[in-house]
């Protein structure tokens, strides 16, 4: 098996470090990597549902609406928050830079469009927030199942 960029493999598996050096590179390197990555992803996601037969099935898709990956969802959440806090939480984790962080927004779908078009917003401005929006979201889809 031929593999696309091996200088970023290493026994432990991907060197984020090394991929991101790759694709600073070559802005085409993200498209051949997709290319490869989201059909696994959806072959994944399938074998999950069919072997897991609950009634709500929760995915963590970051980039569901660039993929088209929505049109596979019953339902979809989208959790929102400041850009400010965003930007917080992201480099509080000390995995990127700034300008890493910012070159990864302009490659996704305005956070307005996202919301626009999901069923359910979730804020994430506090744990706590979030968890009654959870819980409130989950209360809706029952209430949804038991209706149909």
């Amino acid at each position: 098996m031929r593999m696309l960029y091996p200088e970023a493999v290493t026994d432990q598996g991907v060197d984020r470090s090394s991929l991101r050096a790759i694709l600073s590179l070559d802005p085409g390197a993200f498209k051949k990597i997709e290319e490869i990555v989201h059909p696994l992803v959806q072959q994944d996601r399938q074998g999950f549902v069919e072997s897991h037969p609950t009634e709500i099935c929760v995915f963590d898709i970051p980039l569901l609406f660039e993929t088209g990956a929505e049109a596979g969802m019953d339902a979809v959440a989208c959790v929102n928050v400041s850009r400010e806090i965003q930007q917080q939480r992201v480099l509080e984790r000390n995995t990127m830079s700034l300008d890493q962080f910012k070159q990864i927004l302009l490659r996704q779908m305005p956070i307005a469009e996202k919301l626009t078009r999901s069923d359910y917003v979730i804020e994430t401005d506090t744990l706590e927030h979030a968890r009654t929006a959870v819980q409130d979201v989950l209360i809706d889809i029952e209430r949804r199942l038991s209706d149909a």
